[in-house]
């Protein structure tokens, strides 16, 4: 089986260091390869449209450069897209929109084998991650529990039950949803309100205080600070999209001017 890079560094306690995507063309996988830059690639699956060749395709994409893979799944139907996400070589599964603990507990088993220790819902498959093999040896056991399984702290809740959350055995990382956490208490539009940034470090204090590391989004690097004085090594920095559309505004922007002045 492949080694799991994100696993591998988790494992040996080092920072990890990725960036996201929506898009489905794998050269956009490759281009961030080649900056030698990132541990991994998060295929923000949430919030864009795929099918299930494309999940296949990032993996590979991702491997050709030695770098692991995220998928970050709905709230429904996530057993399906995050165990076909898995077979296909995603790493990684980051989990939205948990709304109690024992939700937590399900996405875990989402991810483990189908054995008595491990009391999984994944079964045998012939999948990409096993190099299409039947699977269901030892080695397809193990890859499944190197699964790492990070859930999105966004719901009213998974924050009144934190501690809880945190204990969940499986749980490997955390991350903070100030979006939809300010929408589940009422407050939405406001994630940057004292209410809510207080709700969010409390979040971050408590998780590195507990032994999960937490992972903070960053729009640039400059945003690290904060983070890093809380004690957080784990960052994931930049959409395409957005990337995309701040130089498109910017340069057209400068552009019109420069047009309309001539």
């Amino acid at each position: 089986m492949r080694p799991n890079k994100f696993r591998e560094l988790l494992n040996a306690g080092k920072p990890t260091l990725g960036t996201h995507i929506h898009t489905t063309w794998p050269s956009i996988v490759e281009a961030i390869g080649h900056t030698g830059m990132y541990d991994y690639v998060e295929f923000v699956a949430e919030y864009g449209p795929f099918d299930l060749y494309v999940l296949d395709d990032l993996c590979r994409a991702a491997e050709l450069h030695n770098m692991g893979s995220m998928i970050k799944v709905d709230q429904e139907p996530r057993s399906f897209i995050a165990q076909r996400a898995i077979g296909s070589g995603f790493g990684s599964v980051l989990f939205a929109d948990c709304q109690s603990v024992e939700d937590v507990k399900e996405c875990v088993r989402i991810t483990r084998a189908d054995t008595p220790e491990d009391g999984g819902t994944y079964g045998v498959a012939t999948r990409r991650f096993s190099y299409m093999g039947y699977g269901g040896s030892p080695d397809y056991v193990q890859a499944l529990r190197d699964i790492v399984v990070v859930i999105m702290i966004e719901k009213r809740g998974t924050v009144e039950n934190l501690e809880e959350v945190l204990s969940v055995e499986g749980v490997d990382m955390i991350q903070w949803g100030g979006a939809d956490y300010s929408m589940s208490v009422g407050m939405a539009g406001q994630r940057g309100s004292p209410e809510i940034k207080a709700a969010e470090r409390k979040v971050f204090e408590t998780a590195i205080k507990m032994g999960v590391p937490p992972r903070a989004e960053l729009g640039s690097a400059d945003q690290a600070k904060y983070y890093l004085d809380l004690g957080v090594r784990h960052f994931c920095i930049g959409t395409d999209v957005s990337i995309l559309f701040n130089w498109w505004k910017e340069h057209g922007d400068n552009l019109r001017k420069a047009l309309e002045g001539a």
